[in-house]
């Protein structure tokens, strides 16, 4: 196991993804902060927070789950079945700046799901992807409008993202 990111390059990259987003978001639309399950959503909480602070204005924010729009949901190779959790949305998606939040971009599946569960939920102005860290290996023609960290990994790695707020440390490893 290697550790790619700690607490402090976490925080950076976190706002750095805040200042690329703040230049598209300067001339005044209306910004929302969307993560998809789990660890994307905790991204998105601290994104909105750095967001609001250097917009000068509230930055919405909401939580997205996926796992209806999966496409490996009714795969025989699933080990179990798939927890389906609430999306939590508070707001209007329609005319919005959506910034959706995940924490590694891998295959893009995840981020297909997302995109389909968003236009369900109305018509955004535009959908941005903003990840934590990018990795080699899409399956799908999804790239991340804006990156924290660019791994260079092997196929068979594993990036885990761990996060304080769920598993009492901030750090990136490749297992």
């Amino acid at each position: 196991m290697k550790t790619i990111l700690n607490t402090e390059q976490i925080t950076q990259a976190v706002n750095d993804l805040a200042d690329k987003i703040c230049k598209e978001a300067s001339n005044g639309v209306q910004v929302a902060a969307i993560g998809i399950r789990s660890r994307g959503e905790v991204l998105a909480q601290r994104l909105t927070h750095v967001l609001t602070e250097k917009l000068g204005r509230e930055v919405l924010n909401g939580t997205l789950d996926i796992t209806l729009y999966r496409d490996d949901l009714n795969s025989h190779s699933a080990d179990a079945q798939p927890q389906v959790r609430t999306t939590e949305i508070g707001f209007n998606i329609d005319d919005k700046l959506v910034i959706l939040v995940d924490d590694v971009l891998f295959t893009g599946r995840s981020v297909r799901a997302a995109l389909d569960a968003l236009i369900d939920l109305g018509r955004p102005k535009a959908i941005r992807l903003a990840v934590l860290v990018e990795r080699s290996g899409r399956e799908l023609p999804i790239q991340a409008d804006y990156t924290g960290y660019i791994a260079d990994v092997e196929p068979d790695s594993h990036v885990q993202v761990n996060l304080i707020e769920s598993d009492g440390v901030d750090q990136v490893v490749i297992e």
